[in-house]
């Protein structure tokens, strides 16, 4: 197969920090429309959060933070219908299960839902779940939700025996204890608006799909520099702005930058005090994920959410190939055992080894004939940067995609709400900074000299 000749764009020069799912979206836009494109990206892949790894006895990669894809998620199954690559979509269905009253139970079908309710609740909790269920998968209103506290609002509708089975649970598994009066309504809203039980993923892994589109944007004429972080952005006195990185300094007409509000806020020291400090107090939290790779199987099911208060040292335990077929990773058994902390949590500070004694013990309880020669070789992944955390009234917080300083653009998942994040919204908010970049450029605006 031939190797498509490379494009030689002439139009304005643009420079992407980042090569992740925005960061590449925005560049295959941009390229498209005959801009130069330079996207600079410190780690050795592309991919970000949704970069995979492999051993060499795989044939697909493996996501070092687990990822799925929703058939509700219209912006990344668009791309993928224009590169023409739908038929590498798999849209399996697996079976979760969640840690209720010592066991697991599946709750993740209306019918399973049901059956448990029948069983263990009275029939006035079954109408309040299924009407304000109901509500919130119609309503396409979330503003009015953001002024009330997910914990508040559940409790309320839902009644105080769902939201202790099922809300609480969720809320202090994905923002930890000192945030269940934080975290509003609005966010809660988005995974249930639009969420389906059906998960999907791209033949190969997500990784194989991230270097695709990577090679794609590449026969577009974008120079795509790995292993190249950026050290300083800075605005030039003609309006250009200035990218420094330890291989030197590059002027580009337009920069967009899709890394964390911490680094963002970091790297720009001429945004003005209020956008910077708009950036300061996005507050997120970060993962912890060990993957383990096995010689048995140890359930049959695929996503195990645990509640905090259950003595589980993790949030969620996921057997991968109860979702994916282990032929495609040598005939390994694949779990993560993964959690949301804050960054301060000394999980953050253990080893691998450290972290996989402390979590042994409660693998067991998954499968009673579990022990460590099981284990064939495990992998540890931490990101300080993971879970943004939406307070009361958030949609004022989020910053300008269009920064204060001319030329110069943020787009990160902070700034999605009240969707959450992931690759879908990602790809999103990256073509949409993009056509904005387009439409400033062609009018000139970012060109202009601060006053």
């Amino acid at each position: 197969m031939e190797t498509p000749p490379v494009a030689v764009p002439t139009g304005p020069r643009v420079a992407i920090i980042g090569a992740g799912p925005a960061g590449l979206a925005a560049a295959y836009d941009l390229a498209r429309s005959g801009h130069t494109v330079t996207i600079y990206e410190g780690a050795p892949q592309v991919g970000g959060l949704a970069a995979g790894f492999k051993a060499p006895h795989w044939d697909w990669s493996l996501e070092k933070f687990y990822h799925h894809w929703f058939a509700s998620d219209k912006a990344i199954l668009g791309l993928i219908k224009e590169l023409g690559w739908s038929d590498q979509v798999l849209f399996p269905r697996p079976y979760t299960v969640a840690y209720v009253k010592g066991r697991f139970e599946p709750l993740d079908s209306p019918l399973m839902a049901l059956r448990f309710f029948l069983r263990n609740y009275p029939l006035t909790d079954m109408i309040r779940f299924g009407l304000a269920t109901l509500f919130l998968r119609l309503t396409p209103w979330w503003q009015p939700l953001e002024k009330v506290t997910a914990a508040a609002w559940t409790k309320r509708w839902y009644g105080p025996r769902l939201y202790e089975l099922l809300w609480r649970p969720l809320l202090v598994g994905k923002f930890g204890e000192d945030n269940l009066e934080v975290v509003n309504m609005a966010w809660l809203w988005a995974r249930l608006h639009a969420r389906t039980t059906r998960l999907g993923t791209f033949t190969g892994g997500f990784q194989a799909f991230m270097d695709a589109l990577a090679e794609v944007v590449r026969t577009l004429g974008v120079d795509l520099r790995l292993n190249r972080a950026v050290t300083a952005i800075k605005r030039q006195p003609d309006g250009r702005v200035a990218l420094t990185t330890a291989a030197g300094t590059e002027i580009y007409q337009a920069v967009i930058s899709t890394s964390s509000p911490a680094l963002m806020a970091h790297l720009a020291p001429d945004l003005p005090p209020e956008y910077s400090a708009q950036l300061k107090a996005l507050k997120s939290m970060g993962a912890v994920v060990l993957v383990l790779a096995l010689n048995h199987q140890l359930t049959k099911y695929y996503w195990h959410s645990i509640p905090k208060e259950a003595g589980f040292p993790f949030l969620a335990l996921v057997e991968h190939t109860n979702y994916m077929d282990r032929k495609h990773y040598g005939g390994d058994h694949l779990i993560y055992v993964g959690d949301y902390l804050d960054p301060s949590h000394e999980h953050f500070q253990l080893s691998k080894e450290e972290l996989l004694e402390r979590f042994l013990p409660a693998i067991q309880r998954f499968n009673p004939a579990f022990d460590r020669t099981w284990i064939m070789q495990s992998w540890l992944w931490k990101t300080a940067y993971a879970q943004p955390v939406p307070p009361l009234n958030h949609s004022r917080n989020i910053p300008a995609l269009r920064t204060p300083v001319p030329g110069l653009y943020f787009a990160s998942m902070s700034q999605v709400y009240p969707w959450d994040r992931g690759t879908n919204f990602a790809v999103e908010i990256g073509r949409r900074v993009a056509q904005m970049v387009a439409d400033d450029l062609q009018a000139g605006r970012p060109l202009r000299p601060p006053v």
